[in-house]
């Protein structure tokens, strides 16, 4: 094997540290103080962190929409940049504000009139611990108050989203701490009662939330503005929206599949989430927690895949395809390794995590044993999300669809219903066998990966 291929020299890593590594820490501060939050709701008591747990991976569907809704645009906005054309991503930008806009008003007005029948796809009897009622009560409290954050949320994905495609990544990395910080003092403050104010548990985690992300918009849209000279684009973003009619269909051809794809992803996850929870609200407990200590722990590959998609799509704009293939089989392999190292100490301490949470026994061996499933699959992970990102950067997002949703729709849906209704398999073995599809994914993307079918400049004109 020709190991130098796969291999870069100081410049190359100092040129993917500097992109990746920002988001790293903004990825994995979020995550962390997410961990801290959903500790705390814990404190109170298994049903309060079951019902945010439930919220939140419906609202995991609606964020993933969003990120592949500004996603689709931003692979226009990755070329543009390389090409330097500033007026074609101000076009981009415009085209996701809109985009982010609606989707936000439909998701409200669907989680706000059915949220007691969503929360309630996830309550299954099978527990000795835990009240179906009290949980439902924390899920729709917790829901209300974060529908207020959804609007904020759409718009700061906007603006990081646009900066990081022009390789600026340390001012969403800074709006974001700002924000975690704002979130994690104010979850101490509102959940438990501190300062004067009354205790108002999972109500004030999620007010908490919300007031974070307007915090965070408000930091990267002043300093976007004010910066106009580093961010041309921004310049009269919004004195004249127009997005020229060739771009906008290039954008909804070439774009749109990629939202279609991250919503029906996240949908199959939400199902996947449901099948495990028929094993009872101890399973939604220890699920959760996995989640949330895997969330930290994935920052690496996340960062990595990011960073795959920004760098190779900056060189396909540029027009250096030999540039691009190469920066590619070096961002993979890194990943791979990085994530390698990462599981491998995820693994030793997966037992400890669980001890922090206020819940039973049971639930803590369960999800002892659903982290340490987690970290052995994580390279896996790395690589497969690495190649999604490859795929999306030359614009190949009908591939991508494929790649993602076949296997997902087609293979871990339809065997984790099967399993959930008509096996009597432990939830860990259940989420073994799911994980495993992630092998005939890879597979899959090696062969487009190699064959080279993503080199692809969508600016060239």
């Amino acid at each position: 094997m020709n190991w130098k291929k796969y291999l870069g020299d100081k410049k190359f890593y100092s040129m993917v540290l500097a992109v990746a590594v920002p988001i790293m820490i903004q990825n994995g501060i979020t995550n962390f103080v997410s961990m801290l939050d959903n500790i705390m709701v814990g404190q109170i008591g298994t049903e309060s962190m079951s019902g945010v747990a439930i919220v939140n991976q419906l609202l995991f569907v609606f964020n993933l929409c969003i990120f592949g809704g500004v996603s689709g645009a931003g692979i226009f906005g990755a070329q543009f940049f390389g090409s330097g054309n500033h007026e074609g991503l101000r076009s981009t930008f415009q085209f996701k504000i809109i985009l982010g806009v609606i989707l936000a008003a439909l998701a409200s007005a669907l989680f706000f009139f059915c949220d007691e029948l969503l929360i309630n796809l996830y309550l299954h009897e099978g527990s000795q611990e835990g009240s179906i009622e009290a949980t439902l009560q924390y899920g729709i409290d917790y829901l209300r108050i974060m529908l207020i954050g959804l609007l904020p949320f759409v718009l700061v994905q906007v603006y990081s989203s646009t900066l990081r495609e022009t390789g600026q990544t340390v001012v969403p990395m800074v709006s974001g701490i700002i924000a975690v910080l704002v979130n994690l003092s104010l979850n101490y403050i509102l959940i438990f009662g501190h300062l004067g104010f009354e205790p108002m548990g999972v109500k004030g985690a999620a007010a908490a939330t919300v007031i974070s992300r307007f915090v965070e918009f408000f930091v990267i849209a002043i300093w976007t503005h004010k910066n106009s000279g580093r961010n041309p684009f921004i310049c009269g973003v919004y004195r004249r929206l127009h997005i020229p009619v060739k771009l906008t269909k290039q954008i909804l051809v070439k774009g749109m599949p990629l939202m279609y794809n991250e919503l029906l992803w996240a949908g199959g996850m939400a199902i996947l989430s449901q099948c495990y929870s028929t094993r009872g609200l101890d399973a939604v407990a220890a699920v959760n927690i996995n989640s949330t200590i895997a969330n930290v722990f994935s920052v690496i590959y996340m960062a990595l895949g990011v960073s795959v998609g920004i760098i190779v799509g900056q060189k396909l704009g540029a027009g250096d395809t030999e540039g691009a293939r190469e920066a590619d089989n070096r961002l993979i392999f890194f990943a791979i390794i990085s994530c390698f190292v990462v599981g491998t100490l995820l693994f030793l301490v997966a037992p400890l995590f669980p001890q922090i949470y206020n819940t039973t026994d049971s639930v803590r061996n369960i999800a002892s044993s659903l982290i340490r499933m987690t970290a052995l699959f994580m390279p896996l992970q790395s690589y497969n999300n690495a190649c999604y990102f490859t795929l999306r950067s030359g614009g190949k997002t009908g591939i991508t669809f494929l790649f993602d949703c076949v296997a997902m729709w087609g293979v871990s849906v339809p065997l984790a219903f099967a399993i959930a209704h008509l096996t009597n398999l432990p939830i860990v073995l259940m989420f073994v066998i799911c994980q495993c599809v992630d092998i005939i994914k890879a597979c899959i993307g090696y062969v487009l990966i190699k064959k080279g079918v993503w080199i692809n400049n969508l600016v060239a004109e």
